[in-house]
């Protein structure tokens, strides 16, 4: 029986040193294998290779610029895809006014208040993309904390290898509860913005079923990258000349960020920058649009 426990003992300390030793590959070769990951990605995705030395493509602009940032482990987007660390920017930039209020935030979600929130309000973690729980009153607790808990356990960086994501702490947000009336609401106002001027506004939803596109001065475009979504018509926004001015604001400095914002009866709410949507993996169609988006995508000056 020793000898049989010795082996059990030599089989996890083996599992155990393997998952160490690739953590530390991982992070000693990050950057080559970033740039190899992309590279193999778009190709795959595209069905052609990514052409660096020549961009034109907005997916060319898009891939080549997740590549930088791998190749120079840059993180100085950081703190802005960081939902909570971008409070304060946003909060300096513009004004504390257009920040969703926020409730409690923790990095550990047994810890939750549940009995001190309000009677709904959405939860969250603030280092990746996506992914959020209503908390109310039919809320399964235990379901909520072991959800919240797997995510903080995830780096978001290793899904698509967008470097902006890499080494967040991660941590739980609660905040307030957006409604502004509409089915599968709110809705998410995308604005795509090139050195610091919106060119774009996408319009989306909760469960991501609405997929429409307006110019800036709200004419409907015939643009799209998600199949088997609603197109509908959607009444420009009253206040809609201050969201572009705040989505001006905030882009201002970036070569390409997409500035998204909710509207809450006249009350905008930002959202989050995004810099790499969907991860780069998206087709723009019909296909000139990736050519035309590309061109608005110049270099910073």
């Amino acid at each position: 029986m020793p000898f049989l426990r010795k082996r059990s003992v030599d089989r996890e300390l083996h599992v155990y040193l393997t998952y160490k030793i690739r953590l530390i590959k991982q992070s000693v070769f990050r950057a080559s294998e970033g740039e190899r990951f992309l590279k193999r990605s778009y190709k795959n995705f595209f069905g052609r290779d990514l052409n660096t030395e020549n961009l034109l493509l907005f997916s060319e602009k898009l891939f080549n610029k997740m590549i930088l940032l791998n190749r120079h482990k840059d993180t100085s987007l950081n703190h802005l895809v960081d939902k909570f660390l971008a409070r304060s920017y946003v909060a300096e930039l513009i004004g504390e006014k257009y920040l969703t209020k926020l409730i409690w935030r923790g990095a550990d979600p047994r810890t939750i208040p549940f009995d001190e929130l309000p009677t709904k309000c959405i939860a969250k973690t603030n280092h990746g993309s996506g992914g959020n729980i209503v908390l109310d009153s039919t809320t399964d607790r235990a379901y909520a904390v072991k959800r919240l808990s797997g995510w903080l356990k995830d780096d978001f960086y290793w899904a698509g290898r967008e470097h902006q994501y890499y080494g967040i702490s991660p941590q739980v947000m609660i905040e307030e509860f957006l409604d502004d009336g509409e089915p599968d609401g709110p809705l998410d106002y995308r604005f795509w913005c090139f050195n610091g001027k919106p060119e774009l506004v996408q319009i989306d939803n909760h469960r991501h079923s609405l997929h429409s596109f307006y110019d800036t001065s709200w004419n409907k475009l015939p643009l799209y990258y998600r199949d088997g979504c609603d197109n509908a018509d959607i009444a420009q926004p009253a206040n809609y000349q201050e969201m572009l001015r705040i989505s001006s604001e905030l882009s201002s400095g970036f070569d390409f960020v997409r500035i998204d914002l909710y509207n809450i009866f006249g009350k905008i709410r930002f959202g989050e920058f995004t810099f790499t949507p969907v991860g780069g993996r998206l087709k723009l169609r019909p296909e000139p649009w990736d050519m035309m988006l590309g061109q608005k995508w110049t270099a910073m000056k």
